[in-house]
């Protein structure tokens, strides 16, 4: 009877609870409400572009021209970006730890570029902020600049990580996570090129 009562585990102690891919499911709700909440800026930049052109004529103020160039050049940027953080995934997925850091890194670098190729862009297209073009176009940039910073945050939280071994084959999560924020994220731009910078 002893020895019987000696094999079986203590029932006082309940097994841990396992709750697999928090960090995941958490991006990808928090990427269905940016989304969402871009969804209704850019129908708000729609209607109101199209209800000032059937009263005046024109959208932007006259004198204001929005060159497509920077936009375009953006665009690559973003979507090398999403190439080096697949790269990224990739690597980490095969345990290759000297690919992993190197993707992140350019991942960084090309997202620093986009926020400064859009920071040169402000200055190039000239509309004033109390106009409801300027109001607009600078809310939805601005917000969009934002999601490209807290995406750069998130891939560079992930590399710290990484780098502190956090992360591997078995286990990459985390990094999984950023590469889908950041897909969600050039995804978004496409959106914002297409009924900002492309239609005017």
């Amino acid at each position: 009877m002893t020895a019987l009562s000696g094999s079986i585990p203590a029932l006082s102690e309940p097994a841990p609870q396992i709750r697999p891919r928090v960090l995941l499911v958490g991006t990808v709700v928090a990427s269905a409400a940016a989304v969402m909440a871009f969804a209704g800026m850019v129908a708000l930049y729609l209607a109101v572009r199209a209800e000032t052109i059937a009263e005046t004529g024109s959208w932007l103020p006259e004198g204001v021209d929005i060159p497509l160039l920077p936009a375009n050049m953006g665009l690559v940027t973003l979507a090398m970006s999403a190439i080096t953080m697949h790269w990224a995934l990739y690597s980490i997925g095969n345990d290759d730890r000297r690919n992993t850091y190197l993707a992140l890194g350019v991942t960084l670098v090309l997202g620093l570029a986009f926020i400064n190729g859009m920071a040169f862009y402000f200055t190039q297209i000239g509309l004033a902020v109390n106009e409801p073009a300027g109001v607009l176009v600078y809310g939805i940039v601005g917000s969009y600049l934002a999601m490209v910073g807290a995406g750069l945050l998130f891939a560079a939280l992930m590399a710290f990580r990484a780098l502190g071994g956090q992360y591997s084959a078995r286990d990459h999560e985390g990094i999984a996570a950023a590469t889908l924020f950041w897909y969600v994220t050039t995804a978004m731009y496409v959106v914002v090129w297409l009924a900002i910078f492309v239609t005017k």
